[in-house]
């Protein structure tokens, strides 16, 4: 085993297929590995088949959802870029939700959806927050299921965005959206650290 996928200490250790089911998400690949494989186990035997979709739909389902969350963002910010004066309501009140997450956040989170322009597929962001415990919010809406996955798939969303605006470095980039959902899973921050940078 490379060991690509190991040490993911922030992702559950339940088998991915519970996680799947749960989030009620089905890859496309066919598994060799049993039911109750882990989730390092599955990516790594999609990792060898080249299943770079599956891999990144695996991997927002196992992440807990401020690490899914923060997923996105980064994602987003790849889209808008990294300055202040470039980000949208929804990216920014999904990464204050990250930093202090609270009921007042996630419905800043939420409100930021029903202003955002049409266009503006940073919603993603805030959609992931939306439904990041399972429920469609707080308060009232508390009481009420999100559906099912709904964390997951906006997060996995957002990144598909993010993709369809690499097309010349489209596989590399795959692999770079893949290796910092696994450093997330590590418990580090995603960002890429140059020569000699601190992050």
């Amino acid at each position: 085993m490379s060991g690509r996928f190991s040490k993911l200490t922030k992702i559950p250790t339940d088998p991915a297929a519970k996680l799947l089911a749960q989030a009620n998400i089905k890859l496309d690949t066919p598994l060799n590995a049993p039911a109750s494989a882990s989730v390092e186990a599955v990516l790594t035997e999609l990792d060898g088949e080249g299943a770079n979709v599956d891999l990144l739909r695996l991997l927002s389902v196992a992440l807990p959802p401020r690490e899914r969350v923060w997923w996105a963002c980064l994602a987003a910010r790849d889209i808008v870029g990294a300055d202040v004066e470039n980000e949208t309501p929804s990216l920014q009140a999904a990464e204050a939700w990250v930093f202090r997450p609270s009921d007042e956040a996630r419905d800043v989170a939420i409100d930021t959806m029903e202003h955002a322009d049409k266009d503006d597929v940073t919603v993603h962001c805030a959609m992931a927050v939306m439904y990041c415990d399972g429920t469609l919010g707080t308060g009232d809406m508390a009481q009420i299921p999100a559906p099912p996955g709904g964390s997951s798939i906006a997060a996995f969303a957002m990144n598909i965005e993010a993709i369809s605006t690499r097309i010349d470095d489209f596989d590399a980039y795959i692999q770079e959206l893949i290796d910092r959902a696994v450093d997330i899973g590590r418990g580090g921050n995603g960002k890429r650290k140059e020569k000699g940078e601190v992050v």
